[in-house]
């Protein structure tokens, strides 16, 4: 065995270990860069759950009630609700009225129990309610009172109003 060819090549495999652990990666491979964009929307919802008002019989004393209404907003949605004067005949939002035929019976609606502001569409002296969405369904309160010394005949008295939600 010739020492001297051994000798060789193993100096020669060492050279060739340390050139190839020594040469640069970008020697074998070029790499380059692209951005992903990521982009959305997000949008707010709002739905109403239909509610009630539901007054005791009306015997000519003054009348409270609290009825509720569902609301469901998402995001955080900042929202405004605001009502209507309702559909009885000469409605305003000093006096809604409750309609049996021609037969009116004066009511209002008010933001909070204590019945002092009238929940309107925020014109004039009306004022409307606010609040902040959750995801999840909120209840809404109305409050109702019809005064004393209202002149109606007997029979069922009726109205409906319309809630407008803004978000």
């Amino acid at each position: 065995m010739n020492y001297t060819h051994v000798k060789s090549a193993m100096v020669a495999v060492a050279v060739l270990a340390l050139v190839v652990v020594s040469v640069p990666k970008s020697a074998f491979a070029t790499t380059g860069t692209a951005t992903i964009a990521v982009s959305t929307t997000v949008t707010n919802t709002c739905t109403f759950t239909n509610g009630s008002l539901t007054f005791a019989a009306y015997t000519g004393t003054a009348l409270t009630a609290t009825g509720t209404f569902g609301v469901n907003c998402t995001n955080n949605a900042d929202y405004v609700i605001a009502l209507n004067a309702g559909a009885g005949t000469g409605a305003t939002f000093a006096t809604r009225y409750m309609m049996n035929g021609t037969y009116k019976l004066g009511y209002n609606v008010y933001t909070t129990a204590s019945d002092t502001t009238v929940w309107g569409d925020g014109s004039g002296s009306t004022a409307t309610v606010t609040g902040v969405g959750t995801g999840s369904s909120q209840t809404i309160s109305v409050y109702g009172a019809i005064p004393a010394g209202e002149q109606a005949i007997s029979g069922s008295y009726n109205d409906s109003i319309v809630a407008t939600i803004t978000y």
